[in-house]
């Protein structure tokens, strides 16, 4: 039986045992170190992305400041003369700029509205494959043209749908129809980069989603067929619920660059014909900013984008938020 003297020193004991909250914090910072010890090597993979993006993500971020100035790159960014928002009101003032904004924005919509959902209906569809060496050697084919160039894919489109040497026209010409100018008619541009986005990137688009399926309790499937629902039952109610999460973040991010359309594949698709529906952002700062070397327009230009795909960005995540779904933050 305790008396109160011992209960006292055993109070005091178990309190002065307790390790203090500074001893505590301090003993956490000092797990840093052998954490870094421990996996050297995965932070050391990592060492070229985090090199990547410090050298041509943020160190360029520095050099926004051109865009209120009069750059030369004789002065420097720091002596050269400040001009305010000159650059922003000549571009706003420019007839060019609902061009750009009209074509940058139905080549984006466009691929928001066909190139999103394709690797999300390929996934379900692939899901539902048993044969595994048919899902496996389908899977490979479809992702082999991530891997190729955009210099090829035009070339392919060329030998496909060019009215002189196109196979698509000399079909045409075997079954004496007329041929058609695919790679010349406007009407056409939009429609082609789209296909084009979709034949190169939608198998490769489909592997986070086939990712996300593989984590779906198969119980739940094996529950759903005891009840009797089809295919079509399973993939609307079990399939797709465990998608809408990284969908939702997917769709977000993909917002935040619908002022980006491709450079290269525009550039490569372009030609005189084609100019009025074909001219984006992208190609007006590649011939403004770099041929005629006017670099703070194309800066302020550059600047302008990416405002506009932050506010996109934060606006879709409290939309997300708001209805109770995943967000990015």
């Amino acid at each position: 039986m305790r008396t109160p003297n011992t209960e006292a020193a055993f109070r005091g004991k178990s309190l002065s045992s307790r390790p203090s909250k500074n001893k505590m914090i301090k003993k956490r910072k000092r797990s840093l170190w052998p954490d870094l010890k421990r996996d050297r090597y995965l932070y050391l993979l990592a060492l070229p992305g985090i090199l990547f993006f410090i050298i041509f993500k943020y160190i360029p971020i520095t050099n926004l400041i051109i865009a209120f100035q009069d750059y030369s790159p004789y002065l420097g960014v720091w002596g050269s003369e400040w001009v305010g928002f000159e650059h922003f009101t000549r571009f706003f003032s420019n007839p060019d700029f609902w061009i750009l904004m009209r074509n940058t924005l139905g080549i984006s919509v466009m691929n928001l509205v066909f190139f999103f959902p394709a690797p999300i209906i390929l996934a379900l569809m692939m899901n539902e494959v048993r044969n595994q060496v048919m899902k496996r050697m389908v899977q490979s084919l479809i992702y082999i043209p991530h891997f190729l160039s955009w210099v090829l894919i035009y070339g392919l489109t060329y030998l496909m749908f060019s009215q002189s040497e196109g196979l698509f026209n000399k079909l045409l010409a075997a079954l004496d129809k007329d041929t058609i100018d695919i790679l010349s008619n406007p009407n056409y541009f939009w429609g082609l980069l789209t296909a084009q986005s979709i034949w190169k990137e939608v198998g490769w688009g489909t592997i986070i989603f086939l990712a996300t399926i593989a984590g779906v309790d198969p119980q739940q499937y094996e529950a759903a067929v005891m009840d009797g629902a089809g295919r079509f039952r399973r993939m609307w109610h079990i399939t797709l619920p465990a998608m809408r999460n990284v969908i939702i973040i997917l769709f977000i991010l993909r917002l935040g660059t619908i002022m980006d359309t491709g450079f290269e594949q525009v550039y490569l698709m372009m030609n005189a014909a084609v100019t009025q529906v074909a001219e984006v952002f992208d190609t007006y700062v590649y011939r403004v900013g770099i041929r005629q070397g006017e670099f703070s327009y194309s800066t302020a230009i550059g600047l302008f984008k990416s405002v506009i795909g932050v506010v996109l960005v934060v606006a879709a995540n409290k939309v997300a938020k708001r209805f109770g779904d995943e967000s990015l933050y």
